[in-house]
């Protein structure tokens, strides 16, 4: 792999990384957070897997040195606030609080460099499985592990054999129609209540999709996640949002979209 370019950005958003399992990426990540260089650093939930961590502990030293390289960022002048998910939803508790320099908050509000007001959640209040059906919930982290598992299956193969890259937990959400119905559920609660909060765009993340997309005068925006799709979301400082894609070859474009990138 090709060592990343050090970029500089006026804010990174990421989500999703799942440290404490074995599905999360850590070195793709590793790579991206200790060569870019940002304002603002702003982790939008499910950052450490409780849910995982309580069920089988692990915990490698390259987990250690994720959390290492945020405190880093941190001490070094950046402005940390971390916006825990479900599967961190222990740490909302301390929500209001600043510890080591990273700021605790339910949700927060970011203004871009073209002073767009922006609402940073997680989401998962908007998924209605998880909020009220904790036994389908189970149940479905369960199939979803197993997937993942596949898939690093997959990936050393093809890695051995040069097939090209496959995520078949990410082919699963394509092609199930009531995963496809409740992401668009998902997009219009979150957006309703992005309008009550009256802002301009809305940052989550929970659902590992990573996309920019417009509705109507809102901006949506997913970080994706660091298990299936190794993402991030950035602000340009001319306030441009980018989602980027931590791939072989370093910093890379996500394969949707020439950049991602969003003018609203």
């Amino acid at each position: 792999m090709k060592r990343v370019v050090t970029a500089d950005y006026r804010t990174v958003w990421i989500s999703d990384v799942h440290l404490g399992t074995k599905a999360c990426r850590v070195e793709p990540l590793l790579e991206f957070l200790s060569s870019v260089a940002c304002e603002h650093l702003y982790l939008v939930g499910d950052i450490i897997d409780l849910w995982s961590l309580k069920r089988h502990w692990y915990w490698p030293h390259s987990h250690e040195q994720v959390l290492r390289h945020i405190f880093r960022h941190a001490r070094e002048g950046t402005q940390v606030t971390y916006v825990p998910g479900n599967h961190d939803a222990l740490f909302r508790s301390y929500a209001g609080l600043d510890f080591g320099g990273i700021e605790i908050r339910r949700e927060a509000i970011h203004r871009t460099a073209d002073d767009r007001r922006t609402l940073i959640l997680h989401g998962d209040e908007f998924d209605k499985v998880v909020s009220d059906h904790a036994v389908i919930t189970a149940i479905g982290d369960w199939f979803y592990d197993a997937l993942l598992a596949f898939g690093r299956g997959y990936d050393g193969m093809r890695r051995k054999f040069g097939w090209p890259y496959w995520s078949p937990a990410a082919w699963v959400k394509r092609k199930v129609k009531y995963i496809v119905n409740f992401v668009s559920n998902y997009h219009q609660e979150l957006a309703e209540y992005a309008r009550r909060r009256c802002a301009d765009i809305v940052i989550t993340g929970h659902i590992h999709r990573p996309e920019i997309k417009a509705m109507d005068e809102l901006t949506y925006a997913n970080c994706g996640d660091w298990v299936e799709n190794c993402s991030a979301l950035v602000e340009h400082f001319d306030g441009r949002l980018e989602l980027l894609h931590v791939g072989r070859d370093g910093l890379l474009p996500t394969a949707s979209s020439p950049l991602m990138t969003v003018n609203a």
